[in-house]
């Protein structure tokens, strides 16, 4: 299949120029004019490389890369255009993420070039990504009681094809899980496509499950013979719902751009991340559906509940970011240990992982010491101290700032720390809460139950 390129600029007679000129290289090339646009085709079409302009009437370029990289969404080159470019502008760019800066008018065999090493890149960020994979989905970690009952229970289920309904807080471990009962069922060597759909509008969720045209594949087709990871499953459109179940009964599916039955072997494994009674009373997941997937129910117990596997965890992700990333080793004191096995963790695992990279990155002694981890300690624990605080006693700008923190982050808290679901919620532009939560010193991926 040919390599899938998306162009963004608002001048159309270069996006016609562009998409004339890769087509005619065997490049599947799609337009975006501005930034909603291109926001929208980068969920749907999934490029294999994107050429951005910088200067666009709704968002720049700049703070368009920007907004991609700090949700995650860094795993498609990037290569900056711009007839006004200058040398701040491209340091910039590529500081943030872009992989490379061309400067109109573009020269046709630099571009090619540009963008055949970018997808050489992207290539190996694939593989790289799955050799890491490898790597740290082997076996859940943890040697209390908890995991222990948990690890047999996944391991009586060998055998069993039946649907799996994961229960657990973000951050938890129910990705690791479902990867782990993918290894340990008849169907591993076969897919396990994971798919998240928080966040998403009804469309663009039917597009994820059901296929679209162009290069869009669906999910149910990909995972066939394998296993279907659904993450999020009470976000999914209630009609969608109905028609995954009634695709996953027939173990066959209507793809949305042929209308062509399409037949497939998918064994499904769902997750949510609240109490069972509550997402089906509210209706939220409908019954029919949840007795469905229902059939062997696994509860992921947050870490508060199983601190006695912190030091090991710890230990794990410093060898982890050690081997992988190049970080220096460092070893933390028993204090400090201490300390973290009594937090109550309400970004779970995902939390403590990310502590650990944070530390490795900024500290310098060999020792990681109580005095260093208290101030990297989840900002949740500001949210509730900032609550019981008398702010009619603090200046208008002070009290302000602490009840948009605590009000921010009780908000990604209950969106999962989606980003895009508060910004909708909340009734900001995306690009605005970002800039916000940046300035509040507020990190979308710490604040998640």
């Amino acid at each position: 299949m040919s390599a899938h390129i998306l162009v963004v600029d608002d001048e159309p007679d270069i996006c016609s120029l562009l998409q004339e000129i890769l087509e005619d290289e065997g490049f599947h090339v799609d337009i975006a004019e501005n930034g909603e646009s291109a926001r929208n085709l980068r969920q749907e079409k999934r490029p294999d490389v994107i050429l951005l302009d910088i200067w666009m009437p709704d968002i720049d370029g700049i703070s368009l890369l920007k907004e991609w990289m700090e949700s995650g969404l860094n795993e498609t080159p990037v290569i900056m255009m711009s007839g006004h470019g200058t040398v701040e502008t491209a340091v910039e760019a590529t500081r943030l993420g872009a992989y490379d800066f061309i400067e109109k008018p573009i020269a046709l065999s630099k571009l090619l070039l540009t963008i055949h090493r970018a997808l050489e890149i992207s290539n190996l960020r694939r593989e790289n990504t799955g050799l890491k994979h490898n790597v740290e989905v082997a076996e859940p970690l943890g040697r209390s009681e908890v995991m222990n009952t948990l690890r047999e229970q996944v391991l009586r289920m060998e055998h069993h094809d039946a649907s799996v309904l994961i229960i657990g807080e973000p951050g938890s471990g129910r990705s690791l899980f479902a990867h782990y009962l993918h290894d340990n069922s008849p169907r591993k060597g076969a897919p396990f496509i994971n798919v998240r759909i928080a966040g998403m509008s009804a469309e663009n969720q039917s597009v994820e499950l059901f296929g679209s045209e162009g290069n869009t594949p669906a999910r149910l087709e990909q995972a066939n013979g394998g296993t279907l990871f659904i993450r999020d499953i009470a976000d999914l459109d209630s009609a969608l719902q109905a028609r995954l179940l009634s695709s996953l009964e027939n173990q066959a599916f209507v793809h949305n751009a042929t209308n062509q039955t399409v037949p497939i072997n998918v064994r499904i494994i769902a997750a949510i991340p609240y109490e069972l009674e509550q997402v089906v009373s509210t209706g939220k997941l409908r019954e029919d559906l949840y007795y469905y997937l229902n059939v062997l129910p696994l509860h992921i117990p947050p870490l508060r509940e199983h601190c006695e596997d912190v030091p090991e965890l710890l230990e794990y992700y410093v060898n982890l970011f050690v081997t992988q990333e190049n970080l220096p080793y460092r070893r933390f004191t028993v204090a400090a240990q201490n300390r973290l096995r009594n937090y109550h963790w309400p970004g779970n695992v995902r939390e403590l992982k990310n502590l650990v990279q944070r530390l490795l990155i900024l500290g310098h002694d060999d020792d990681i010491d109580v005095d260093e981890v208290e101030p990297t300690l989840n900002a949740q624990q500001r949210a509730v101290t900032t609550s019981n605080m008398p702010i009619f006693d603090l200046p208008l700008r002070e009290a302000r700032e602490q009840f948009e923190r605590a009000y921010l982050e009780y908000q990604l808290q209950e969106a999962g720390g989606n980003v895009s679901k508060v910004a909708s919620r909340v009734g900001l532009e995306r690009t605005h809460l970002y800039r916000k939560l940046r300035a509040l010193d507020i990190d979308p991926k710490q604040t998640k139950r």
